[in-house]
């Protein structure tokens, strides 16, 4: 697989004026990706971040709750079904509308 180089003309929809927060996140097989912050939204009190795996920026997203301790954030898994459903379909929706601004 060929690493993506992000440039002003590279086509793959992200702002290259922001500074990329870039995460190395373990898969349920052991792998580790390189996963960058595209977007944070809120819901009932939590702060939620959606990454997009750095080598393949087509690939899905995927969504982790920010939970701040000591000042200092960390990326937790949702494990709640109900919060699961929730936030999805949250994001689901500001993509929607982000593609109909398109």
């Amino acid at each position: 697989m060929s690493e993506h180089q992000h440039g002003d003309d590279c086509g793959c929809g992200h702002d290259h004026e922001q500074e990329e927060h870039v995460f190395i996140v373990t898969d349920d097989e052991g792998q580790e990706r390189e996963m960058v912050m595209v977007y944070t939204f809120e819901s009932e009190n939590n702060v939620y971040a959606v990454l997009l795996d750095r080598n393949d920026p087509e690939a899905d997203g995927v969504i982790f709750r920010i939970e701040e301790e000591n000042d200092e954030s960390f990326l937790v898994g949702i494990e709640d079904d109900a919060e699961w459903d929730r936030v999805t379909a949250i994001y689901e929706e500001i993509a929607r509308k982000e593609s109909e601004d398109k």
